[in-house]
């Protein structure tokens, strides 16, 4: 075996370590309730070079997995549609940057005072430490269904802006380094903004021009491959921009995801992009858990174990009494606090910043690491300990703030004649509705009107949890023909139980193929109109109105009792006696 094999052999086995452990464990800390992140950290720990030595390099790792934050911080800019931001603009702006200027000043402070270190470090460190966990803090709010609540909304502002906020304060940790010029960066320090700015404006300039008319032309073609491919392509060479300029990655890959947020191809994105996301997120997650310096862990447990107390009493009292001032009731203002008072992610991507820029060393980065670490695993627990306290809370009268209206109520699958009626009416009656069609050429007529239809296929499970089928009450298939298959309604019923589904059929061998599926209202396409057609003919012909009724509902019952024939028998041909052309033939 020559040494190209021997290293593919031993990546394999170390990836085949890694997926083993991270899934282990992330299956056993989901079902204790303590979320992903934690297990994939504690996975990394486990089986990395400093305890069962089953993995190869950390650090190695770690270059493949800081991809997972470039596709996270793409997925970012990709909500942040400019009229998504105007309507939140007071809970991010105003929460958002409240919470992160006070909380890392005031842990900037206590590190100051508790330890050693000079005032950069500790502002690098305290800026990181303000910063709370999105990828912990938003799937415990889905998965309780409180994301709506106004406890929900004020923490997904904050969470926003917090995601919002890592791109300056990547510059800002980087201009208090010293090691920048050196490491071959051809602008460093305060020097990044200009630098930041003008690549920030050519990106969107490229977005523009470049990848708008790209995927357009993809659209056109039908090619979802080549989806997937120019979706990767966008984030990873917005990326490989940034980092030529001496720049953060991530902030390559936020303009990538701002420059397509309002158009038709988001939410495709969004579906196309999402497993990468995922595994590479995961892989980030576990790398850092791989690096963990143990030993300097061990020799200052208390300095961890007093420091991640010091963050998150620090933090939940500063945004509990933010969340009072926003006149939040105590206990909601409480669980705000809870709910955001531990570190985040993003504090592994800063620290990592700070050590290349030569801010703090690797012991540094590897004890607040831990403390952030520990701080997630204690929200968990902070949260159900607090859960009868807060349960007693008074919501009747509460402003609800936030992204109200940002998940559809509605979801219509297919833009064309039917849905563009059927969306109609919805939006008629006040709700919000997320338009979904893959003909190119309909969506840019809707966009002449000024209505906006995302490009996607209604028919992909990933595209409807994207486009918010998890939060819709209504999901309309509108699609012309019989795509629409009866192991696929049931996925989606299972999948997304509080969504009813309405269902446009193609003829009566479809309505048959969806007899068993749980359907809350289907209809045969052309069927109502032609019998309004029918009733207008009788009415030219001087039809009583009363008797056109009587006459309706007459077809309308052997029509339907055919059709109940036909189901349970599995043929067409069943009940053709019912069939009325037929009798008067008969008769005749």
């Amino acid at each position: 075996m020559d040494h190209g094999e021997a290293s593919a052999h031993v990546a394999l086995e170390s990836g085949v370590v890694l997926l083993a452990a991270a899934l282990l464990f992330v299956l056993l800390f989901r079902k204790l309730g303590l979320g992903a992140t934690l297990g994939y950290l504690v996975a990394g720990a486990l089986v990395g070079p400093q305890v069962l030595g089953l993995a190869g390099n950390g650090e190695e790792t770690l270059s493949f997995g800081e991809l997972g934050i470039v596709m996270l911080l793409f997925v970012v800019g990709l909500e942040l549609a400019p009229s998504r931001l105007w309507r939140l603009r007071t809970a991010i702006f105003g929460l958002g940057l409240s919470q992160v200027v006070l909380c890392g000043l005031a842990i900037t402070g206590v590190i100051w005072l508790a330890t050693s270190y000079p005032l950069a470090a500790a502002l690098a460190v305290g800026l990181s430490l303000g910063l709370s966990s999105t990828a912990q803090v938003l799937p415990m709010l889905q998965s309780g269904g409180n994301l709506r609540t106004p406890v929900g909304e004020r923490a997904f502002s904050i969470l926003l802006f917090q995601d919002l906020s890592i791109i300056p304060l990547v510059t800002i940790v980087a201009a208090l380094g010293t090691q920048g010029a050196e490491e071959g960066g051809i602008a460093s320090g305060w020097m990044l903004l200009p630098v930041t700015l003008l690549a920030t404006v050519g990106l969107v300039l490229a977005g523009r021009f470049l990848l708008r008319p790209l995927f357009r032309l993809i659209g056109r073609l039908g090619e979802r491959e080549m989806f997937v491919v120019a979706s990767l392509f966008a984030v990873v060479a917005s990326a490989a921009i940034m980092q030529a300029l001496g720049l953060s990655t991530a902030l390559g890959a936020f303009i990538a995801g701002v420059m397509l947020a309002d158009t038709p191809y988001r939410h495709e994105l969004e579906a196309d992009i999402e497993p990468f996301r995922s595994i590479l997120l995961g892989l980030f997650f576990v790398s850092v858990g791989m690096m963990l310096d143990l030993e300097a862990i061990a020799a200052q447990p208390l300095f961890v174990i007093g420091m991640a107390a010091a963050l998150v009493i620090t933090k939940a009292a500063l945004i509990t009494g933010i969340g009072m001032l926003v006149k939040l009731p105590w206990r909601s203002a409480l669980a705000l606090g809870l709910l955001l008072s531990q570190g985040g992610e993003f504090g592994f991507v800063l620290f990592t910043q700070a050590q290349q820029g030569g801010v703090i060393d690797g012991e540094a980065a590897s004890l607040f690491t831990a403390i952030v670490t520990l701080s997630m695993a204690t929200t968990p627990f902070l949260m159900m300990a607090t859960a009868g306290l807060r349960k007693t809370a008074d919501r009747s009268g509460e402003e609800r703030e936030g992204p109200d209206g940002q998940e559809a109520q509605a979801l219509v699958i297919g833009f064309g004649r039917f849905g563009q009626t059927v969306a109609q009416m919805l939006a008629t009656a006040g709700l919000d509705v997320t338009m979904i069609d893959r003909q190119v050429d309909q969506i840019d007529i809707a966009e002449e009107f000024g209505i906006k239809v995302f490009f996607g296929d209604g028919l992909r499970m990933d595209m409807l949890r994207q486009a918010g089928a998890g939060e819709a009450e209504v999901i309309c298939f509108c699609i012309d023909g019989d795509q629409v298959e009866a192991e696929f309604l049931a996925s989606v019923r299972e999948a997304f139980p509080n969504a009813a589904l309405f269902v446009r059929t193609f003829d009566r061998r479809h309505v048959m193929k969806l007899a068993g599926a749980d359907i809350a209202f289907q209809v045969r396409e052309l069927r109502e109109s032609a019998i309004a057609m029918g009733r207008a003919a009788l009415s030219q012909i001087d039809t009583d109105e009363s008797e056109i009724d009587q006459l309706e509902s007459d077809y309308r019952k052997s029509d339907m009792a055919r059709l109940e024939d036909q189901i349970e028998q599995g043929d067409l041909h069943a009940g053709k006696d019912r069939n009325i052309l037929r009798g008067r033939q008969q008769t005749s």
